[in-house]
């Protein structure tokens, strides 16, 4: 081979590797900027937000999914068993919900429930008919494709009768949502399940990977005009979360949440959900309106708003 046709292969070499380079790197910015990054929590919705809606009958609850989607843009949503009152059991409701959910693209996550027993009751009686009485409710959440069932710790006694009581009534319905890949949930709720080391170390007591927390921003009244410190319980019950529940009242000027318990304490928002990801959850975190002065619509699309800008403002 000459010394010519040496210098010319090596030169189209390197000259093909710049090009070949140069043309990759004009490509990663682009692909680069492609690749959005998912958002570190997704917002749901709470059916109690319109809860006046519903029971005023002004919407009807078979068309929540739908609802939640076109009217708020959401894709996640929260079940109340109250507006179904005789219908767990009910395929056509619950055929209805399955198929109008999955038209929409909306996840169930979840199913609400009250008014089925105390599961700490001191009657231990009364508690095995109450863990039983959930039982439907842990069957339509499997039909319906949610993760879990929100339940009460509600019971009565001592510190540590309660601590008990509650205890064995949630780990036997674990055990039943754990046959049907249900898990059962708790939401601090009044009483002693607003006591965040109570409900915590219940949880560590039925010590089943099934059975954690909803914690919710607002519910941390303890009864007889006392209060939990709010964010002392969120970070406390945030380790067992497989929710969250983004409970508001009212807003100022500037679209932060305002209402304030008898203490004058109220919920920052950005102090709460830095609580929230310092724990490490990235799953649904759902609206629950509960105020007044403006509509319920009103009120969960601020709650929306006010969510999106903390997102940002933390991610």
């Amino acid at each position: 081979m000459s010394q010519i046709q040496s210098s010319r292969r090596s030169f189209l070499h390197t000259a093909s590797a710049a090009m070949l380079g140069g043309l990759a790197a004009a490509r990663l910015p682009a692909l680069s900027f492609n690749l959005a990054a998912e958002p570190w929590f997704k917002i749901g919705l709470a059916q109690w937000s319109l809860h006046k809606s519903f029971f005023e009958k002004k919407l009807d609850p078979i068309n929540f999914p739908s609802i939640a989607k076109k009217t708020f843009g959401l894709s996640g949503i929260e079940y109340v068993n109250q507006f179904y009152k005789g219908k767990a059991e009910d395929e056509k409701s619950g055929n209805a919900l399955l198929k109008q959910s999955k038209d929409e693209g909306v996840e169930n996550i979840l199913i609400m429930c009250d008014g089925e027993g105390n599961l700490g009751d001191a009657n231990p009686e009364k508690r095995k008919e109450a863990v039983k009485n959930h039982h439907k409710w842990v069957n339509a959440a499997r039909f319906l494709g949610c993760h879990s069932i929100r339940v009460n710790a509600a019971s009565s006694g001592t510190y540590d009768e309660q601590l008990e009581r509650a205890a064995e009534g949630l780990a036997a319905l674990t055990e039943y949502g754990a046959e049907k890949e249900i898990s059962i949930i708790v939401e601090n709720h009044g009483g002693l399940s607003s006591n965040g080391a109570w409900l915590a170390a219940v949880i560590k007591k039925v010590n089943n990977p099934r059975c954690g927390t909803l914690p919710d921003f607002g519910n941390f009244n303890l009864g007889n005009g006392k209060t939990y410190d709010r964010y002392k319980g969120v970070e406390e019950l945030m380790p067992f979360a497989k929710g969250v529940s983004a409970k508001s009242h009212e807003f100022d000027g500037e679209g932060n949440e305002t209402k304030t318990d008898y203490k004058k304490t109220k919920t920052d928002y950005k102090k709460m959900m830095g609580l929230v990801k310092k724990a490490g959850y990235k799953g649904w975190v759902s609206v629950e309106w509960e105020g007044g002065g403006i509509s319920e619509s009103e009120g969960i699309k601020a709650t929306i708003k006010l969510l999106e800008r903390v997102r940002a403002e933390l991610a």
